[in-house]
């Protein structure tokens, strides 16, 4: 397990739920989206910061997924690894191609997921 994903698992143990937790970071990764997004003047340090920030949460999400002790069915953990696939790919080419319009997808993943985690859905 990565040092990010250890910690990420301490904390959980810590703070609240992991469902929780999970919705939680990744409202706080749309809100930093969304606000480069709202302030776009073009790449700057801000959308390399969210960037990452949102990169480094699923690949928390992805690494969970591929564990062997994880206990979501198989389908579940496929579709994580596929929704993680689609936000890696989006990031890459807001990175090579800087567009605002390109973040709405990342933002409306992260806030669906967190819907749901938290049972808003």
């Amino acid at each position: 397990m990565s040092n990010a994903a250890q910690a990420y698992s301490r904390t959980s143990h810590t703070t609240g739920a992991p469902r929780e937790i999970e919705a939680q970071a990744l409202l706080k990764a749309a809100q930093h989206l969304q606000d480069v997004q709202t302030n776009w003047q073009g790449p700057d340090k801000n959308m390399h910061k969210a960037l990452l920030f949102n990169r480094r949460l699923w690949s928390i999400f992805m690494s969970a997924a591929e564990t062997n002790d994880n206990p979501q069915p198989p389908e579940v953990r496929e579709n994580i690894l596929r929704i993680a696939i689609f936000v890696m790919r989006q990031t890459v080419d807001m990175q090579l191609d800087p567009d605002p319009a390109k973040l709405k997808s990342l933002i409306s993943i992260n806030c669906n997921i967190a819907a749901g985690l938290a049972g808003r859905v």
